[in-house]
């Protein structure tokens, strides 16, 4: 593919390692974290000269400021899929080519996992990443065994499929090629532009009732945004990704997550509308989850860039959530519960029909599982015959 594509971003900068911190609770360097120009310079639709530049000046814009560094470690993953039950959950199948996620974004819930190898869940989780480098390979394996029963996969569900690194190392884009050849439906979300390279495969296989993807978009303020997900996408350069993957025939939703209280949750009906603008078929949203270390991550940030209204923000979070700071329970995890959850789904249920997006719901449509083939060629399990290709 070709390297100046409009991605999103400039050329990283070298990778650099860094120290490690060790332990569940050593969340780690939260100033260096939370300095408004803590941020690699990306062309990530932050330096158009447009709105966007105006409106985040005051906490990014063009800076000069010293950048964090990204360490990508290589890893041998030994399985790809991960398979869930969880009955609030839309997928039954997911695949992750990244542990780790450079776009940074301070509510993720899945920094927690990066404890697991013993990395800090705090900037060891945007700067430490590790590349499933065998993705692909393993895919194959995986695809060609007769028990395999083909359904849609979610791709990029912990840490995003399309964050920077991705640009060079590709490992999205072998997934994708598999899924292409094998006809297997994926649904995928992320939100980088970088997902506009990969059109050549994922529009054909729309056409064949193949892909489906969602676009995150929190908040159409990018003074927010700049420090809210420090590294990904502007909020407008999102916007005109929705619009490139639905003229391009791929059928494609935002994701409102998360919502958080006093923060994000005044712009609901406005990222609704524009997202509706730019072609997406689907809304979904999500209330702020906050498990193990990302209360306290998530409380630094709110004191240090929105201490006028921290303990307000925080008073709502545990209205939504029986009093805690996060419930894991099924069925309310994701949405909460109480008078304001009750408020927030019938805003975003106005606005949906306000707007006619019932009708183009209803064509977001199933992916189509009935035409998988399994492939052809098969890397050799390890320690099977070298890693040579078979003729399965």
């Amino acid at each position: 593919m070709d390297d100046d594509a409009d991605d999103g971003w400039q050329a990283m900068s070298p990778p650099r390692s860094l120290q490690a911190r060790k332990g569940r609770g050593a969340v780690g360097n939260l100033q260096g974290r939370y300095e408004a120009h803590g941020r690699v310079s990306f062309d990530d639709g932050w330096g158009l000269g447009g709105e966007d530049d105006r409106e985040g000046a005051g906490v990014g814009g063009v800076n000069h400021a010293p950048s964090l560094s990204t360490h990508v470690t290589d890893e041998v993953a030994k399985s790809i899929l991960t398979r869930n039950s969880s009955p609030d959950i839309p997928f039954n199948v997911s695949l992750n080519p990244y542990r780790g996620c450079e776009h940074g974004c301070i509510y993720c819930f899945a920094r927690p996992t990066h404890s697991y190898l013993g990395l800090s869940p705090g900037l060891d989780f945007e700067t430490r990443i590790v590349a499933k480098v065998n993705a692909a390979a393993l895919l194959r394996q995986e695809l060609a065994k007769p028990s395999y029963v083909p359904e849609a996969i979610a791709l990029g569900v912990n840490t995003d499929a399309y964050q920077p690194c991705e640009r060079s190392l590709k490992i999205t884009r072998g997934v994708l090629e598999v899924l292409h050849e094998c006809d297997h439906p994926v649904g995928l979300i992320t939100k980088s532009s970088l997902i506009e390279r990969d059109l050549d495969l994922l529009a054909p296989m729309a056409h064949k009732k193949l892909v489906s993807a969602a676009i995150t978009i929190t908040t159409l303020d990018s003074s927010i945004a700049r420090t809210l997900e420090p590294r990904a996408a502007a909020p407008a350069r999102r916007l005109r990704t929705i619009r490139t993957l639905t003229d391009a025939g791929i059928p494609v939703g935002v994701s409102i997550a998360p919502i958080i209280p006093f923060v994000t949750e005044p712009d609901i009906e406005r990222v609704i509308e524009a997202a509706c603008e730019a072609g997406a078929l689907h809304v979904n949203y999500i209330v702020l989850r906050l498990p193990h270390e990302v209360s306290p991550l998530f409380r630094k940030w709110l004191e240090a860039h929105f201490p006028d209204r921290a303990q307000r923000v925080m008073n709502r979070i545990r209205e939504l959530r029986g009093g805690k700071d996060y419930q894991a329970d099924f069925g309310t995890r994701m949405r909460g519960e109480g008078v304001w959850a009750d408020l927030i789904q019938q805003r975003v249920e106005k606005t949906v029909r306000k707007l006619g997006l019932e009708q183009r719901m209803i064509r977001f449509r199933q992916l189509d599982a009935g035409q998988f083939r399994r492939p052809l060629l098969v890397p050799a399990a390890a320690g099977k015959g070298g890693g040579q290709l078979d003729l399965f």
